[in-house]
């Protein structure tokens, strides 16, 4: 089959980051949007990137923020998607699964239906959602609004995945919370259940993952503290081999080191790094809101105006370079938890999260510093 040479581009000399999670030199190929095996291709044919001294890695899933650059998932608009889809994009982050918040029953059918009715407008490709409450427990509700908690209630879960035209990828709930183990068994065959915002203890937790949980929403954050007689949520999840976790390596949420154990405990293969960014993500200093609440934000410290800790201030890419400088976890680790993990947990592997023959051509070249060089959806190049 004839292609035209502006649809066929040819990746030189790039240190590629394989399925293997290593860096190789070599060359990638992408035609129509996707990545193509280069060496069905010769430079002739199409146009030739010479990305020599650059990393090429997948673009970034993060599948636990709420929103940037002034914009939230719970505005419930389009133009809010827009705003979020574009700022991720231009930091490298390709696939989004935005979460929502503990807001009013109403709210939440129209953040849904928002979602579920949004089409695709050039920036990042909006692949979840993340329900983030509001089936949580009043104990651990962190920043979530306390008025909003309900009980599961698997019929409103699936009125809400109906008019997200099944975009919920995952439920975050409470497992010691009355109802929560029946709508684990109703619902985990149609989205993933997570571990969040919980008061629960070991065994709790253990009997919510053997009943179809297999995720934990930020580790450490709104649960109980992982002890050496109380190992809580935490040690639930970590005896629990299919069970992956979300850290917010934002610098602020985990300390260096709690991420270093974290990473020796559970193994990378088990951790998905996530933003948790809130709307002023991207912009100065100053007030914003979150579910409907003030927020104050210094740096990369976002707080609640009695000081509870309410998301970050932070993108995912910088998450990522976080944990490579300070925490000392390996590029390939910290890309691979970044990218591949995430877009397995929710299912979309086979379209995103790896540089791989077939899938969309979203990939990221960065420099040795780990700057952004250049940000690619669908093999084309956007504005950073």
């Amino acid at each position: 089959m004839a292609r035209f040479k502006d649809e066929i581009m040819i990746i030189k000399n790039a240190d590629i980051f394989t399925a293997e999670h290593k860096f190789v030199k070599g060359d990638a190929a992408v035609t129509d949007g996707r990545f193509a095996d280069p060496s069905d291709w010769k430079e002739e044919d199409g146009k030739v990137l010479d990305a020599e001294g650059l990393y090429m890695i997948p673009g970034l899933v993060d599948i636990h923020f709420h929103g940037c650059m002034g914009a939230d998932m719970c505005d419930g608009t389009k133009e809010a998607l827009d705003v979020i889809t574009k700022y991720e994009a231009s930091i490298g982050v390709t696939s989004v699964c935005p979460a929502t918040m503990t807001i009013a029953k109403e709210e939440l059918r129209k953040v849904m239906k928002n979602a579920g009715d949004y089409e695709y407008n050039g920036g990042s490709h909006l692949v979840g959602i993340n329900m983030e409450g509001p089936f949580i427990s009043p104990a651990k509700k962190g920043a979530q609004a306390a008025e909003n908690i309900l009980h599961c209630d698997y019929e409103f879960f699936r009125e809400l995945q109906s008019a997200a035209k099944g975009l919920i990828k995952l439920v975050d709930l409470a497992p010691e919370e009355p109802g929560a183990m029946e709508f684990i068994e109703k619902a985990k065959d149609e989205t993933v259940i997570s571990i969040a915002h919980t008061a629960a203890d070991y065994d709790t937790a253990k009997e919510a993952i053997e009943r179809g949980a297999s995720h934990a929403t930020h580790l450490y954050n709104a649960m109980p503290p992982f002890t050496h007689r109380n190992p809580g949520v935490i040690g639930a999840v970590r005896d629990s081999d299919k069970c992956h976790a979300e850290l917010i390596c934002d610098g602020v949420h985990i300390h260096p080191s709690v991420i270093r154990a974290t990473f020796a405990m559970f193994g990378a293969e088990r951790m998905i790094l996530i933003s948790d960014s809130m709307r002023a993500t991207g912009l100065e200093d100053g007030e914003y809101t979150l579910g409907g609440q003030p927020v104050t934000v210094k740096g990369n410290l976002a707080t609640l105006h009695d000081g509870t800790i309410a998301g970050s201030a932070t993108n995912l890419m910088d998450c990522v370079r976080f944990v490579v400088r300070e925490a000392g976890i390996s590029l390939e680790d910290a890309v691979m938890c970044a990218a591949e993990n995430p877009a397995k947990e929710i299912g979309i592997f086979e379209e995103a999260g790896s540089i791989s023959a077939g899938k969309r051509a979203d990939f990221v070249l960065l420099d040795k510093d780990l700057n952004i060089v250049g940000v690619y959806i669908d093999g084309r190049e956007i504005a950073c």
